[in-house]
């Protein structure tokens, strides 16, 4: 039997050690809890630049945009890194369809005005927003190797069989098509030539096929291809002015930064790439 002063002091050292061991576990607690704090409440830097959270820009569009797009987006994401523009391309109709399905945007820019007209009267985009941002041309083009179709009246020989257009319901160009053969007393002669795309990319692919004689697409469109020419432009007094009006989406969970490229998308350096695509600055 060990004598009481012995045992006294061994307890006494448990009860040391177990107080140091529980200060030690307090002290990292307590550190740990300040670090977390710290991270929770500050904001991070790289650099000295401080941190901003990635914020991804979903922008349908027409396809005519596409060019211009692939450069202006390497411009503005160069001086708003924290920005990521994706890029959802189809024909106006369709956009706008998905736009009413409740499918994510944060801004529609349309190749015509009837289908941002529907969107605004529905209350589906932030009205103050709209703006008028480019104007195009309808065009008539043909395979390079054609020569016999230099005109729209040479659409009526008899060896043009069919032309290309875009489909009525969802491709704006089809309407200015439309009303530009009937100012011009040829729709209803040229009708059954028609051939429908479900955009102007298939149009003009129908054409570099020779698929079709000919088609009708944005000028915007045709310069795209090496394979066509364009032997005819549409009269400017033969149709509405055709215009591309852009906005920001209703829904858009991001409108203060979509509001901010659709401003960029006005600026002169902006307008400078538009026009070197074709595109016409709106007055």
């Amino acid at each position: 039997m060990k004598p009481l002063y012995k045992i006294w002091k061994l307890s006494k050292a448990k009860v040391a050690l177990r107080f140091v061991a529980w200060s030690i576990l307090l002290l990292v607690l307590f550190i740990s809890g300040c670090s977390s704090v710290v991270n929770q409440t500050s904001k991070p830097e790289d650099n000295g630049v401080a941190y901003n959270k990635p914020i991804e820009l979903l922008i349908s569009t027409a396809p005519s945009l596409k060019g211009s797009f692939e450069e202006i987006k390497g411009q503005y994401t160069a001086k708003n890194a924290q920005v990521n523009l994706v890029f959802n391309y189809g024909p106006s109709g369709s956009l706008q369809n998905q736009i009413e399905q409740g499918a994510a945007a944060d801004i529609f820019i349309s190749q015509g005005k009837p289908q941002m007209d529907a969107l605004e009267q529905k209350g589906l985009i932030k009205k103050d927003s709209r703006v008028n941002l480019l104007g195009d041309e309808l065009v008539l083009i043909v395979n390079k190797s054609n020569t016999s179709i230099n005109s729209f009246e040479d659409l009526t020989k008899p060896e043009v069989k069919k032309i290309g257009i875009g489909e009525a319901e969802s491709v704006p160009a089809a309407k200015t098509t439309k009303e530009t053969l009937e100012t011009l007393k040829l729709w209803e002669t040229l009708q059954p030539k028609m051939v429908m795309g479900k955009d102007l990319m298939q149009v003009m692919t129908y054409v570099e096929t020779d698929n079709t004689e000919a088609g009708f697409v944005w000028d915007t469109i045709a310069i795209i291809s090496d394979k066509v020419k364009i032997v005819a432009t549409a009269p400017a007094n033969s149709h509405k002015p055709v215009v591309l009006p852009a906005a920001v989406v209703a829904a858009s969970k991001n409108s203060v930064e979509a509001s901010k490229f659709l401003e960029y998308l006005q600026s002169d350096e902006a307008m400078k790439v538009f026009e070197k695509n074709g595109f016409i600055k709106v007055k």
